[in-house]
């Protein structure tokens, strides 16, 4: 018997005993036992919001939307009020929230502000080294020739926010941190008056904007890199955000 007939039975009784397996009564079958758990906690209803946000609020891959955990609870709820009171614009964000009172707000940020996870790899910059010279030049010592503080002034000398009101900027998309310095530019987001941020973005040119977010989406953070307690001095402008 030749080596092809022999491989063609054993394909044919091959496919025979699937063949059986397949039309085998349903009630031969062990289906496995599934019981579906529901956890009546701030955690189980805020993975909701790790749909946009990515797994445990790590920020998503797509860039457009921001890091949540570890940020600081007076922050985050001011920003879950912006988009709920129309100082954010964005539909899906507005329409979630809208009819959440303030304490659930406030439980909601205090959720994620008490995440401690570890931060994704920086991103590679796409500038070159004198464009991100010059962001990080802006974003550590200002141009006081134009009235523009450092962000460090605000941000903490870390990057990595002050409590309990100002968030960090490492971490962060470069695509998100374009996007919202652009949307404070142009006035499609802004804050309680008066409106620090969109003095400051206004100020700076789009290559300045531009090489700012390159330049901080490219920084690593230390393990377990935290928002500061306080600044060291006061704020440079008065921000009613802050309030």
């Amino acid at each position: 018997m030749s080596a092809k007939l022999i491989c063609a039975i054993a394909a044919m009784a091959t496919l025979g005993a699937l063949g059986a397996l397949l039309l085998a009564p349903l009630s031969q079958a062990q289906p496995a036992k599934f019981e579906a758990k529901f956890e009546d906690s701030i955690a189980q209803r805020a993975q909701a919001c790790t749909l946009c946000h990515g797994r445990e609020g790590r920020a998503a891959a797509d860039g457009y939307y921001p890091r949540l955990a570890g940020k600081p609870q007076g922050y985050l709820y001011k920003q879950l009020l912006n988009f709920r009171d129309g100082r954010r614009h964005y539909g899906l964000m507005s329409d979630l929230i809208d009819p959440l009172s303030d304490a659930y707000l406030h439980e909601l940020a205090g959720y994620f502000a008490g995440l401690s996870l570890p931060y994704p790899p920086a991103q590679k910059p796409g500038l070159d080294a004198a464009a991100l010279a010059m962001g990080k030049r802006l974003i550590f010592n200002g141009d006081a020739g134009r009235k523009l503080p450092a962000c460090v002034q605000c941000h903490g000398q870390a990057l990595t926010g002050v409590q309990p009101f100002i968030p960090g900027l490492l971490g962060l998309p470069r695509d998100y941190l374009n996007g919202q310095l652009g949307a404070w530019r142009s006035g499609q987001r802004h804050a309680v008056a008066p409106d620090c941020m969109a003095q400051i973005a206004k100020a700076l040119r789009p290559e300045e904007i531009n090489a700012i977010s390159h330049w901080l989406a490219g920084q690593d953070l230390p393990p377990g890199a935290k928002p500061a307690n306080k600044l060291p001095a006061s704020l440079p402008l008065d921000c009613g955000g802050l309030q």
